[in-house]
């Protein structure tokens, strides 16, 4: 004679296993939410300079004409929040071993101790403090430059030059106000200060192409 099936309540320790499975998959569940929002929440695109694609240049009156330079070492990292662009970020290091103005003669002795004095202050640096946003495609960037051993606060201007859906790269053009020599202690003896006839104010000219680091 045929049993009867009973379909009726699972036994107390079948019904503990599952319950504790349930738990468990229920927290793992919670973790994997809280690691997903958090990652979206905290996520930057990480860019970083491409030296071959970027200028770092300055030009400087002397009498009546324009001597023009760029330092030719640097590399610096850019951190974009597109959601909070306010909590973007930008560093970045120039070796001043590397300035050219095309005028070995000069080089050398812009690198000398007379001026920039490359043994003691060998890179220049600049590391962002905020971010404030103009518009789509421009910002102003706060920060600190620090040269021959100066710091200073200084403001960029800058301006995105590729489109906004371009992530794997990207361009800006850096604008600033006149750089002071005399800021940075950066002046030659006083003779030859007085008939070098070089501007106290320098102009900064930079472009930067960055690759995304992602």
């Amino acid at each position: 004679m045929l049993r009867a099936i009973s379909f009726g309540a699972a036994p107390p320790s079948a019904r503990f296993s599952f319950g504790a499975r349930a738990r468990r998959l229920h927290v793992c569940i919670a973790a994997l939410m809280i690691v997903g929002f958090t990652g979206a929440a905290s996520a930057k695109e990480t860019y970083k300079f491409d030296p071959s694609g970027s200028t770092i240049g300055f030009s400087v009156h002397q009498f009546l004409g324009t001597t023009r330079g760029k330092f030719t070492s640097f590399n610096g990292r850019i951190e974009i929040d597109r959601e909070h662009p306010e909590n973007s970020s930008v560093t970045v290091q120039i070796e001043v071993r590397s300035i050219d103005t095309q005028i070995k003669k000069r080089d050398d002795h812009l690198r000398s101790a007379e001026f920039f004095d490359v043994g003691r202050f060998p890179r220049i640096t600049f590391k962002s403090r905020g971010v404030k946003r103009a518009d789509l495609q421009s910002a102003d960037i706060l920060g600190e430059l620090t040269m021959h051993g100066v710091t200073k606060p200084i403001t960029l201007h800058v301006k995105l030059l590729t489109p906004l859906n371009d992530t794997a790269r990207t361009r800006w053009s850096v604008t600033t106000e006149p750089i002071t020599r005399r800021d940075f202690n950066l002046m030659f003896a006083p003779a030859a200060e007085s008939v070098s006839g070089i501007s106290q104010t320098v102009a900064i000219n930079i472009e930067i192409e960055a690759k995304s680091a992602n």
